[in-house]
Formats: structure tokens, sequence, C-alpha cells
């Protein structure tokens, strides 16, 4: 993974959609480097580089993956050759929050995954998702699906579902008029009451309308503060790089068949392929 491939902000992307239904695939490509297809898990990096200055900011990049007001389950497909958006599907049905439309924009932090193998100690000894980590942007901007912005990260929250830890992380977007005001999760709290135990509330039961019962939480359900974050973060940035590099992947003897498939599957997609390229074959960092 070269640093030519490496996008610290949208400015040099662009979307591209092709397909319907369940063959439906949103691409993200370089304006300038002749369309060439671009991972928003993979290329897009954790922090955010400012693109007049060419400077790291102190935020975070967050891909969205589904804008507020909205309830289609757009993700990014992890499994498939460069990572494009599709729709979720169950069965051969795409799949929508049955509770209705989600109120934040929800998404993830590129290069972070929540390693299947690893149980946090304060995640009621649950595995990881096997997923990028997620984020809930509670900025009033809707933002689009497969659009990169930049964050200021401010708590996060461990949910249980279905037996898999799944990390929430809360942020705002930097650009927003409340984010002068938010710089840790007690802000949200004084500033914006109520916006936390909506969100929790949204978690626990956007299942239950598909006949599930409602998820639970780590941490008795508190949301814990940005330098709690941070560490989550920075253990799912890692988590990324021995994935990408097969360490992972060369370390799993001792895990259960089922784990092993879940990471095999990743590797299959050429996801390996991506650490080739590094200019001084060295993992790539946030």
């Amino acid at each position: 993974m070269n640093k030519s491939s490496s996008h610290g902000s949208n400015s040099n992307l662009q979307l591209l959609h092709e397909g319907e239904g369940l063959g439906y695939r949103m691409r993200s490509v370089d304006k300038v480097g002749g369309k060439k297809e671009i991972s928003l898990w993979h290329d897009v990096t954790l922090v955010h580089v400012d693109p007049a200055s060419n400077k790291p900011t102190p935020y975070l990049n967050f891909v969205c993956e589904i804008p507020k007001f909205s309830r289609k389950k757009y993700e990014i497909a992890t499994d498939e050759v460069g990572n494009p958006i599709k729709q979720d599907e169950k069965k051969g049905v795409l799949r929508e929050f049955k509770k209705g439309d989600i109120f934040f924009n929800y998404g993830c932090l590129p290069r972070t995954w929540e390693d299947p193998t690893f149980v946090h100690p304060d995640a009621e000894g649950c595995r990881g998702d096997n997923d990028p980590l997620d984020v809930c942007d509670i900025g009033l901007k809707v933002v689009a699906p497969g659009d990169v912005r930049p964050v200021k990260i401010l708590g996060v929250l461990c949910m249980i579902d279905e037996g898999e830890a799944d990390w929430k992380v809360i942020t705002i977007d930097a650009e927003d008029k409340w984010a002068p005001f938010l710089n840790n999760i007690n802000d949200v709290e004084e500033q914006l009451p109520g916006t936390l135990e909506a969100i929790r509330e949204w978690f626990r039961t956007y299942k239950i309308p598909d006949g599930k019962p409602p998820n639970v939480f780590g941490l008795d359900e508190k949301f814990m503060d940005k330098s709690y974050a941070l560490e989550i973060i920075k253990e799912c940035n890692h988590a990324w790089k021995e994935l990408i590099t097969g360490e992972k992947e060369r370390q799993m003897n001792h895990e259960d068949e089922g784990v092993q498939k879940l990471v095999r599957k990743l590797s299959k997609s050429n996801l390996l392929s991506l650490a080739h390229d590094d200019d001084d074959n060295e993992p790539p960092t946030f």
C-alpha cells in the first residue's frame, strides 16, 4: 500500500454507481488517477489530512454508510475486492431498518477492524464482530453514503450484539456548528441532553421488529469518554494492520474453525495484496 494510494480526505474522491437491487454497488475512485478504484476501508487514512496543506489534522476520517433520516442498510462490502458500498441483504432480500429511519449518520472509521479473535476485558467476554469500527456522527448535516468527513472523537458505547462486541464511537463533524462546544462525551450530555440516551435506546431496540431480543451493553451501559474511545480505536487500527499484512492469519492455529473462516474470507478478497505495495515495508499507520 504505497503512500500515493492513500487518501487523507475526500478531496480527490468521487463515487460511481453501478447495478441495481442486490447487484447495486457504490464504488469510490480517484478523480485524478485514471479512475483507479479506492477502498474506503483500506485506502482512506484514519487520521484526516488537510487537503490544502497536506498535513495531518486533529480529526479522524469518518466514512458514512447510512445517512441520518434514512433506513436502507448500506455497508462497506469487506469481503469484496475494492470494498464497494452495497445494501445488506438476508436470504436474497435487501435489508432496511424495520424500526424506521436512523436519526444520526452511521458508518465506520477506515483502517480499523474489530478482531474476532480478541476479547476486550470490558466486552463481557465477547469477541470482536469482524467489521470496521462503527461510528455514530451526531452532526446536523446529512452525510451521503460513501462520503468521507473529518470528525472529532467524543466517546464510545460498548454494545453486545448477538454475542459479539460491537463498539459504537460517538463523533461530531469537525465543521458542525456544535463542534466547538463538544470536546468530550460529558459535553454532549450537557449541551445536547437526551442525545446519548436516544442513541443507546435506538441500538437496544432496533432489532425487536425483526423478532429478536433487545441488544445489551457492557460497562453498565455507560458512554465512555474520549480517552477511552481513542484506546479502542488504536486497538482496532493495530488489528487492521495485522489483518492486511497477513500476521493475523498466521496466528490463528489455536482459534476455532469458525473464527478462522471469518478471517480467511477477508484474506481471499485480496486484502493481503494491499500490504505488498508499501514503500518502506512497514505496516501502514493511522
